[in-house]
């Protein structure tokens, strides 16, 4: 079965269902993960949604801030949807279920972690370190050869030095700070997780997937950070077939900060674990 799965941290739904329609009109994923949906289930446009073809909606979300939401086509029915919270706060960071082929998707927003990298001092960015530590530790004890997990989403952590535009004035900087490198390595290490865009662009290539607000032109400036992330287990990445960063959609008029991650695969099949 092949698919195509689109990830986009929004920045708001509501406030960008017509940019939205436009990235589902170019790209055509069969799944579509959003981050940062900003509303709550209640108001979520689900009709608007429907419209735009997705049969299968499975959302978590809160008054104004945060919230996930997985949509799919018909073809794509959706199963076992589960909602997690981290770190005993209800903010709507995690949500995951089953596609076919025996794929198991999560979709994740990790918290930011404002603007000082101290957690003795800030506890935004302390959240942020033991949510990143708590998910690494359930995902290390879930791991199992034969898992065909595929974990996406807006991770505000840009590892590598080529995922940032430079990486000396930002190592100060939150979103890549060593604590927080390290944080995602051993995270990143705890299912032996593949990273689907650098299966496809080489780590000595600089990719972005954000790009801030208050640059007047920020594709001429280019100041840019990967935090949007797609990984597979090595059981699914067997299936991988292409990954790239759809860099247009920033380019929208009063877009998201964040450009879409594109995924393609073929999906074979294969033993998924029990949670």
């Amino acid at each position: 079965m092949q698919l195509r799965i689109v990830s986009w941290n929004i920045n708001s739904v509501r406030a960008r269902l017509a940019l939205l329609a436009r990235v589902v009109d170019e790209l055509a994923p069969d799944v579509l993960c959003l981050q940062e949906t900003k509303v709550h289930d209640e108001q979520f446009p689900r009709q608007a949604l429907h419209d735009m073809g997705f049969e299968h909606l499975a959302i978590f979300g809160q008054k104004s801030y945060h919230g996930v939401a997985i949509c799919s086509t018909a073809r794509v029915p959706l199963s076992k949807v589960t909602r997690r919270e981290w770190c005993e706060i209800a903010d709507a960071r995690h949500l995951y279920c089953r596609l076919p082929g025996n794929l198991e998707l999560h979709n994740f927003y990790v918290p930011a972690g404002g603007d000082l990298p101290d957690p003795a001092v800030n506890d935004k960015f302390a959240h942020k370190l033991r949510f990143m530590r708590e998910v690494t530790d359930w995902f290390r004890r879930r791991k199992r050869r034969g898992n065909r997990f595929m974990l996406l989403g807006d991770l505000n952590v840009a590892p590598l030095e080529t995922d940032v535009w430079d990486h000396k004035k930002l190592l100060k900087v939150v979103s890549h700070t060593p604590v927080e490198v390290e944080h995602m390595d051993r995270w990143y290490a705890s299912h032996d997780w593949v990273d689907a865009v650098r299966r496809f662009i080489p780590a000595e290539e600089r990719v972005y997937t954000w790009w801030s607000y208050r640059a007047a032109d920020w594709k001429k400036v280019d100041k840019g950070r990967r935090l949007d992330h797609v990984w597979t287990t090595p059981a699914l990445s067997e299936d991988l077939r292409a990954a790239w960063v759809y860099k247009p959609a920033r380019g929208y008029e009063k877009t998201s900060d964040h450009a879409p991650v594109v995924v393609d695969l073929d999906c074979r099949g294969g033993g998924l674990t029990e949670s």
